[in-house]
């Protein structure tokens, strides 16, 4: 078979997605999720009295997707413009005496193929939640064990003032943890199935279509619409909208990890793996991987989350072409969330931290990263402003190479008048000026079910 795709490349998929993700939008499983939406609509309609129950039983019988013909499928795809007719013809073909007469009683194409659409969702998120869980205790793991462990925060790429790994990466799990919410939220309004007939009404079924509608539903583990929604996509949008909030999530995170492999920085780095992050050319290099295809995963859901709003202007009750869009978007978006999940897994279970780096960096610019603490030590004496000034300038000079940053704050006599030469290098311990990093980091640990203090 032909592959164009990344996502389905023997070469390129295991960058892009993941194999379980993939597994959940094949075709394969595809039709299996169509079968199932119609022979539980046969049980449903057989329990009550709509259809024979003899029917539904043959009807049953012809529920595994292995048995249908899926190039014969595609044939028929591409004549009837949708992928229900084909395989309710060939379910019909497998039944016996007739029973498959009785099978798609009362029902319409997207309806099937949005239910469908569903039960591969739902199959998605539980793959998603379990990456969420293992990315949140990853996060809670680093957070818990670098609770104290001091490193320079950075504003615009430059040191600003000290910070702890464990707020760094508490930071990180704050923003997962709200996605887990997120999930739990999206979930009732998302997994609603679809059972309306040929315009949402239920005409076909007379005064019991809702009866039908309840079993079904019921059937499937799924949530009753309260009316129709072939032409209101707004939860389908909202699911991309999630997916496109999440991995920008597992972008930034890759985005500072790969900031901290550079070599200039040292304080993180991808888990080594064989090979990994190799150079064709230059022996030395340990490139950063998981980090990239984070990036480029997350960047194609956010626009194919903008493709998902698009499909919701649609025309009338049955629309003549947005909700095809899905049939492209909505395999990619989830198949690429998998792929950056797992590269983001990856990072958070195997993160490799250089507390020693942290500490020389920290170190680097001889003090100057204790600016400001040196700076609201003297301001209780001669102001902000004029603490602010003085510090400035002497800063200047430090950078400009004309001395110590220690010496000459003591040397000042404006400081010195106010401050001795060990306040001032105590003001110059990282250690000393990392706030409530600590305090922080237990606050987000706390929200994690069984998560310790970084105290304990």
């Amino acid at each position: 078979m032909l592959t164009t795709s990344v996502l389905d490349s023997p070469v390129f998929s295991g960058l892009f997605s993941s194999d379980p993700m993939r597994e959940v939008f094949t075709d394969r499983t595809r039709v299996q999720c169509y079968l199932e939406v119609e022979l539980a609509l046969a049980r449903a309609q057989a329990r009550l009295g709509i259809i024979p129950a003899e029917a539904a039983a043959e009807i049953g019988l012809h529920g595994n997707a292995a048995e249908y013909n899926l190039a014969a499928l595609g044939e028929g795809t591409v004549r009837a413009g949708s992928p229900i007719i084909p395989v309710v013809d060939a379910l019909v073909q497998k039944c016996r005496n007739g029973a498959g007469e009785w099978a798609h009683w009362g029902a319409t194409t997207q309806d099937i193929m949005d239910t469908g659409m569903v039960l591969q969702i739902r199959a998605a998120l539980a793959l998603i939640e379990a990456d969420l869980a293992a990315i949140c205790a990853g996060l809670a793991e680093l957070a818990r064990v670098h609770r104290d462990v001091p490193m320079a925060g950075r504003s615009n790429l430059q040191h600003a003032i000290p910070i702890t790994f464990g707020y760094k990466v508490a930071v990180l799990l704050s923003a997962f943890q709200r996605h887990r919410e997120r999930l739990a939220q999206l979930r009732p309004r998302l997994l609603v199935g679809q059972f309306g007939g040929a315009v949402g009404t239920l005409a076909s079924l007379g005064t019991r279509g809702l009866e039908v509608q309840t079993a079904l539903m019921a059937e499937l583990h799924l949530g009753q619409p309260v009316i129709a929604w072939h032409v209101m996509r707004d939860t389908l949008a909202e699911a991309g909208q999630f997916l496109a909030l999440l991995t920008a999530t597992c972008a930034k995170f890759a985005m500072d990890v790969r900031l901290m492999m550079q070599t200039e920085v040292g304080e993180a780095f991808e888990p080594a793996l064989a090979g990994r992050g190799a150079s064709s050319t230059m022996p030395q290099k340990r490139n950063p991987v998981s980090g990239n295809f984070v990036h480029a995963c997350a960047a194609l859901v956010r626009s194919l989350s903008a493709t998902l709003v698009e499909a919701m202007v649609q025309d009338h009750e049955r629309a003549t072409g947005p909700f095809q869009m899905e049939w492209a978007a909505v395999p990619e978006i989830f198949c690429l969330t998998g792929g950056a999940l797992a590269h983001t897994r990856s990072l958070a279970e195997g993160l490799t931290i250089d507390p020693a780096r942290m500490r020389r960096n920290l170190d680097a610019t001889g003090g100057l990263v204790l600016a400001e603490a040196v700076m609201m030590g003297l301001g209780h004496t001669l102001g902000r402003s004029r603490a602010h000034h003085l510090v400035q300038g002497i800063s200047r000079r430090v950078v400009a190479g004309d001395g110590d940053f220690l010496e000459l704050l003591a040397a000042e006599p404006e400081i010195s008048a106010h401050m001795d030469r060990a306040t001032l290098q105590a003001l110059l311990d990282p250690a000393n000026y990392t706030g409530l990093s600590g305090v922080m980091v237990d606050r987000v640990l706390a929200v994690e079910p069984g998560a310790r203090s970084g105290g304990e």
